[in-house]
């Protein structure tokens, strides 16, 4: 695993306990994510998360969004009606809603139910591939880019729980959200401009 990666994924997890929010990690078997590799065309960096830190169970607080991640072992299943058909074939083509068949699904908002995911069409020299969201619910799928690679949503999520640090939890005043979204600004120029551009987080 390189550094950058291990770095998000050690700063994601002591923010998470420092924040007393409590996560399960585990390492995902070799047999599985090569399976995973062939079916869904896994790129290496996210390959060597699972490897790593597979999110048991983990989910991020903020005052504007709770991302819960996808286990390993949930991988496959979640994508069935997305980049999978009901066989768990690939879809062949894009959906009648624009659904890609590179694109699988890595997470959830616990919010709202919206889709995080890699589009693994075009893995970048490290071996990893930007994530995205996109609203569901709607006549199509139009992505918005939350992070240029995995490793930067990993890093992404640590910064916003940093930055959520002090909020309340529950019941959060729009004026705590805005106020969320100006802090968390200039920390995520730091690590992702085109992030920030695209404005999901902010």
């Amino acid at each position: 695993m390189d550094s950058d990666l291990a770095e998000a994924i050690s700063a994601f997890k002591e923010v998470l306990e420092r924040r007393g929010v409590r996560a399960r990690f585990g390492k995902a078997p070799p047999e599985l994510i090569a399976s995973l590799r062939g079916k869904l065309r896994l790129p290496r960096r996210y390959r060597d998360f699972l490897a790593e830190a597979d999110p048991l169970d983990v989910e991020t607080r903020t005052p504007t969004e709770r991302v819960r991640l996808l286990p390993s072992a949930d991988l496959e299943k979640e994508q069935v009606g997305f980049a999978l058909t009901e066989a768990r074939e690939i879809i062949s083509a894009p959906t009648a809603r624009g659904w890609r068949p590179s694109w699988v699904i890595v997470g959830h908002s616990a919010l709202l139910g919206d889709p995080y995911f890699l589009d693994t069409s075009s893995p970048d020299p490290e071996g990893d591939c930007p994530v995205y969201t996109a609203m569901s619910g709607t006549d199509n799928w139009k992505p918005r880019l939350c992070a240029s690679s995995f490793a930067l949503f990993v890093r992404i999520l640590a910064v916003g729980m940093e930055v959520a640090l002090g909020f309340a939890e529950d019941d959060v005043d729009p004026d705590d959200e805005q106020t969320f979204r100006d802090s968390f600004g200039p920390r995520l120029r730091q690590y992702d401009p085109a992030a920030l551009k695209a404005g999901h987080w902010t």
